[in-house]
């Protein structure tokens, strides 16, 4: 048989393909291809936690409101991709920068010697492993300074020298108010029998002319702080003469006496003037109107006393002084609290620091004077506050006068001459309260020692104010001969704003401190059973919370106004002014069926002041 060639070579090519395809012959001379290898797939990378956190700086500068403390990184395999987070109120982290919260200030002389603070920070990866770090952080002390820290500034003014601060007229204010507050709190059963049948008629001369009639008490003593012996060693000033010289009446600049600058007509009594009281017996029903009111009662009460008539508690218990009521007024409280905000806060925020600003600031006030008219009504508003010009040098405790230097209690002697000046060196009124406030909730033993400071104290009443108002000065003494332009004095309103709004927390705090007190006294007495110091006690408590709660409405800054200067006007307002003096009411409630009812309202009242002010639930419950 023969084959084409073509079909030969066909099935020669079709057999050896089919051997290759089965491996091959032993003894085909065709190469073996290599299998190429599967390759073996890479671990992915394995994620660790962070192993450490470090800080740039952990010293921090005191008296800076939310001053940076410095730059976070961690340790990791990760060199991005990072989260640094706190639980710890005092501070704040913004991206990786770790700061003071707002509002908040470090204090050198609130710490111990070589004490630290403790932050907890906490970083987490992109991965979501976390590592948390206990970071120690020291304070550094700021050598007092004009205009840095200190409330002081020397005169730009040419042919002038020395210093440009001045405010004398508010402090014999803040005196007149705590003599008055002294006077009255002598008046108890012994003290009464001593001055005789003329008692009513002595209490009440002295009252209305420390009230309203300077130059008869002009050159009084200033009895409040000591004998003459004391007041001639200790004070640069015995005399309210000695602190200013005429026309310091405290009727002349309570709201509604000098209307000039007010943001509202204190004088209507149709319900738009003053509010948060109801009744004034047969006075005006203005801020005046309730002092006056006061002291009738408390005149009637010496008059009771000398009649030989025996006032009593609803309990039965005797009362002795003549500044608690039967129906649980303390009048001394009342008094001295609502002048605080009618007078010192009304003319402080509503009057210097708001259209006062309107003043020149390019030539002297008055011919001699080292100052001008913007630096003047600035000064003024800082001196209602009643804080002294090293305000910033003395630590929380020693201007509350609970602890620190000795020398140091409410006053600094700053110049060393060894007296005090009670117009640069003392501390008065809610300047003093302020810090009291950021002291926060301190644990004590048994013998009243701190045994544990708090590490959720979200106030700093005290820095802010004051570095607020020494900012906003600086501004108007940089610029002494010249109008401030638009930008330099929005700066210095906001300063103002702050300032304010501080000051204002630390009385609405207080409220607080004064609500949380009074419920305490209540759980003594609300079974109708109690001791006539336990119905004292609640009368005091009772008489601050709502003679400091009645100051919220002269401010033109306070959520509780009716003024564009309120950011909250729409969502607080007057409205919720006069719900919170219904929940208060004009007494403490007395009637045992009706005490549950009235804690839960103060309870509420609590919870508006919270909200009103955006304050902190622990601190909240525990001032």
């Amino acid at each position: 048989m023969i084959l084409r060639k073509s079909l030969l070579a066909t099935s020669i090519l079709a057999a050896t393909l089919g051997l290759t395809a089965c491996g091959g012959s032993s003894n085909s001379n065709e190469p073996t291809p290599t299998p190429t290898p599967t390759p073996t797939p890479t671990p992915a990378p394995t994620n660790t936690a962070p192993t450490d956190i470090n800080l740039s700086s952990t010293v921090i500068a005191e008296d800076v409101v939310g001053a940076e403390v410095g730059s976070l990184t961690a340790e990791d395999d990760a060199e991005d991709g990072h989260t640094f987070t706190t639980d710890d109120v005092r501070f704040t982290i913004e991206g990786t920068m770790l700061k003071l919260a707002s509002h908040h200030a470090l204090n050198f002389e609130q710490m111990a010697a070589d004490e630290t603070i403790s932050v907890k920070i906490v970083v987490t990866d992109a991965g979501d492993l976390s590592f948390e770090k206990d970071l120690e952080l020291s304070v550094a002390d700021t050598a007092a300074t004009p205009g840095v820290n200190v409330y002081e500034f020397d005169t730009k003014l040419a042919d002038a020298t020395g210093s440009s601060v001045s405010y004398t007229g508010q402090t014999a204010r803040h005196a007149l108010s705590s003599e008055i507050k002294s006077y009255m709190s002598k008046f108890n059963a012994e003290y009464i029998a001593g001055l005789g049948t003329d008692a009513p008629t002595i209490a009440r001369t002295r009252l209305d002319a420390l009230w309203g009639d300077y130059a008869a008490v002009a050159d009084d003593e200033i009895t409040h702080l000591g004998d003459s012996d004391s007041l001639e060693a200790n004070y640069a000033q015995t005399t309210f003469a000695d602190i200013s010289g005429s026309g310091k009446e405290l009727s002349g600049k309570i709201a509604g006496a000098d209307p000039s600058k007010m943001y509202k007509d204190w004088l209507k009594e149709d319900g738009t003037g003053f509010a948060g009281w109801t009744d004034f017996g047969d006075n005006k029903k203005t801020a005046e109107g309730l002092v006056k009111f006061y002291f009738d009662l408390f005149e009637a009460q010496i008059k009771a006393m000398v009649d030989g008539e025996q006032l009593k508690d609803p309990a039965g218990n005797e009362i002795t002084k003549a500044y608690i009521t039967p129906q649980g007024h303390d009048l001394v409280q009342l008094v001295q609290k609502h002048t605080l905000g009618a007078l010192m806060f009304s003319q402080g925020t509503d009057d210097y620091l708001d259209e006062g600003l309107d003043s020149q600031n390019v030539e002297a006030h008055k011919e001699g004077k080292p100052y001008t008219s913007l630096e003047h009504q600035f000064d003024e508003g800082f001196g209602y506050f009643g804080a002294n010009r090293h305000y910033l040098e003395l630590s929380d405790d020693e201007i509350a006068k609970k602890g620190g230097r000795d020398t140091h209690q409410g006053k600094y002697d700053a110049d060393m001459d060894g007296k005090y000046d009670l117009a640069a060196e003392f501390i008065w009124g809610n300047a003093s309260n302020a810090a009291k406030r950021d002291r926060g909730t301190l644990e004590k033993d048994d013998e009243g020692n701190i045994i544990n400071k708090p590490s959720n104290v979200t106030t700093d009443f005290t820095a802010v104010a004051v570095t607020n108002f020494i900012q906003g000065r600086k501004i108007l003494n940089d610029n002494v001969g010249v109008e401030l332009t638009d930008e330099q004095m929005t700066q210095v309103k906001a300063h103002v704003f702050d300032a304010a709004l501080a000051w204002e927390k630390a009385i609405a705090a207080t409220v607080v401190h004064y609500i949380n007190d009074s419920l305490g006294d209540y759980d003594k007495i609300k079974d109708g059973e109690y001791t006539a110091d336990e119905f004292a006690s609640l009368a005091k408590h009772w008489g601050e919370m709502k003679g400091f709660g009645l100051n919220f409405q002269f401010s033109p800054f306070s959520p509780f106004a009716d003024s564009d200067l309120n950011p909250k006007k729409d969502t607080v307002g007057a409205t919720k002014f006069v719900e919170l003096h219904t929940l208060f009411g004009d007494a403490p409630v007395l009637v045992t069926a009706d005490i549950e009812a009235y804690i839960a309202d103060l309870k509420l009242a609590r919870d508006l002041l919270k909200d009103a002010y955006d304050f902190n639930e622990d601190n909240v419950l525990g001032w």
